[in-house]
């Protein structure tokens, strides 16, 4: 008899709840179960607790390893570990009791109509016919004529509350014979930190750990990195390694403002109605500090930096791009807590008539992960260009902050100044000289400050010299340059117009105080 069950499958995040989902389909006697998922060990636990519940069943498994054994007692059912050998079993069984259950694991041939799957069809119109149940435990769908038979359900890698219960479990098996400084704060912290992969992957993360029979709170940075190993190559995102001395010069603003952001980077949720933060959009002059900034929140915070290369989204054929976008944004959030770095966020972004309406599937693929992702990426996205920028982008809500990154003032050259004569030259600037320096780099960028005391310390370098050359020919090395604001004034001046009333000043908001200025405000003043 063809049965007219329809194929209903559903994701669900946790395990208590898939338990009591194929605890209904069995009771309900639907004769296909697919549970789709890549971890055949914990569904099998599972099954064993659902069995343990549903005394009045009997449950069987197969596996090409071992055969046909009862699920519960283990009890061998003989020697032949075949697929035909364990069908051939069920069907007898089928036809001689009611309210069996045949878990069958590592079948083939299932993805496509073929025997295998034509044959297992039939074996559902079986089992169907005798109040019987066929669970199937798979990694990729299966074919439509077979899964229409029955129903499935997706049981998602653990959440980050399974996983603080199997991580609090392991450390409390190794209390006395591994000294661990975690507490419960840095085993939910370490939790959260392997959230999307594994169960079998976050025990062999701690169990590799443990092996060096000390687990201190600094090795939780260590679980980033284990975590990197195990995904691998990610679809769409690439890792960006960090160096030891990220430092921005500047934007205090900004950096104040990022001060209770890496709080609820930080922090247990779980216990409140707070989300974590979502991200900030930079926009300003190039070569002041955006990109910069997106390495260093990573390096302060300490977590790991991916960078989503919009430009490398974009696909030949119709939904590549699209594919592509969904593909990487999942990869994001499963490697949080990070920060998702989006460089020159407008090149991907950008409205377009002549795109075939690519550009605004992107986006309305994109926003909907803004507003509906839970997990704990920080965005850092950054644009120069921002006249073709979706005004939908940009409205309140979106990001946590809009910030305009302007050319440094006087203040903040300084400190960028002596930042890159401590990095370069490992010293610092005579006070006399500093005065005169800020002055010659009116309207420079934080680059046009890096190149000019790169070049300095490069032909000190070559000289074999530690002494600062005479201050007339360092005065021309910075004179002879064109600054960003000399050769790109208009640009300069169509950014901030842009900016104002927009965006937070992400440097110091300038006052009445300053030459130049209009009345303070909370939002970018055009001078």
């Amino acid at each position: 008899m063809q049965s007219n069950t329809l194929v209903w499958r559903v994701h669900v995040s946790s395990l208590q709840q898939t338990r009591s989902l194929v605890a209904s389909y069995l009771r309900a006697r639907v004769p296909l179960i697919i549970v789709e998922s890549i971890e055949p060990g914990r569904v099998m636990e599972l099954l064993r607790d659902v069995a343990d519940e549903i005394r009045s069943m009997n449950f069987y498994e197969h596996s090409r390893t071992e055969g046909i054994k009862d699920l519960l007692t283990q009890q061998t059912m003989g020697d032949d570990t075949s697929l035909a050998a364990a069908l051939d079993q069920a069907r007898v069984t089928f036809k001689a009791r009611k309210n069996v259950n045949f878990v069958l694991t590592d079948v083939e041939d299932l993805a496509d109509e073929t025997s295998t799957s034509r044959h297992l069809a039939e074996m559902v119109r079986l089992a169907e016919t005798c109040s019987g149940s066929i669970i199937l435990i798979e990694s990729k769908p299966v074919w439509g004529g077979l899964a229409r038979q029955g129903m499935s359900v997706a049981l998602d890698v653990p959440t980050t509350d399974e996983l603080v219960r199997t991580l609090q479990g392991i450390i409390d098996d190794h209390q006395g014979v591994v000294t661990v400084e975690w507490g419960t704060a840095e085993v939910r912290r370490g939790a959260e930190i392997l959230t999307g992969i594994t169960e079998t992957e976050a025990v062999n993360v701690l169990m590799t750990m443990l092996a060096n029979k000390h687990l201190a709170n600094a090795d939780l940075a260590q679980l980033s990195e284990y975590k990197d190993r195990v995904f691998g190559s990610l679809a769409g995102i690439e890792r960006v390694p960090l160096r030891e001395d990220y430092r921005v010069g500047g934007l205090q603003q900004l950096q104040d403002w990022l001060v209770d952001r890496e709080t609820l980077m930080k922090a247990d949720l779980s216990t409140t109605r707070l989300h974590p933060p979502k991200g900030v959009l930079l926009v300003g002059v190039p070569g002041c500090g955006k990109s910069l900034s997106a390495k260093a929140i990573a390096h302060k915070w300490g977590l790991p930096l991916y960078r989503l290369d919009m430009a490398g989204i974009l696909g030949m054929y119709v939904g590549q791009s699209e594919s592509r976008l969904r593909e990487a944004l999942a990869a994001a959030d499963r490697v949080a807590p990070c920060v998702l770095w989006i460089d020159e966020i407008e090149k991907a972004l950008s409205t377009s008539a002549g795109d075939g309406g690519t550009s605004r599937r992107l986006i309305g693929q994109f926003l909907y992960w803004l507003q509906e992702s839970t997990s704990k990426t920080f965005l850092v996205a950054t644009a120069n260009d921002v006249t073709t920028l979706p005004p939908e982008l940009l409205r309140k809500g979106r990001f946590d902050e809009m910030f305009f990154v302007d050319l440094p003032d006087s203040e903040d050259r300084e400190e960028i100044l002596r930042l890159y004569f401590d990095r370069y030259l490992d010293m610092e600037i005579p006070p006399h000289l500093a005065a005169e320096l800020v002055d010659l780099t009116h309207g420079f960028s934080g680059s046009d400050i890096d190149s000019v005391v790169h070049a300095i310390a490069t032909r000190m370098y070559t000289k074999g010299t530690t002494v600062l050359p005479p201050e007339q020919e360092l005065r021309a090395w910075f004179a002879d340059v064109v600054p960003y604001r000399r050769s790109n004034e208009e640009d300069v001046a169509a950014l901030r117009a842009w900016a104002n009333g927009r965006c937070l000043p992400a440097g110091t908001p300038r006052t009445a105080g300053h030459a130049g200025t209009a009345t303070a405000t909370r939002r970018l003043v055009v001078a």
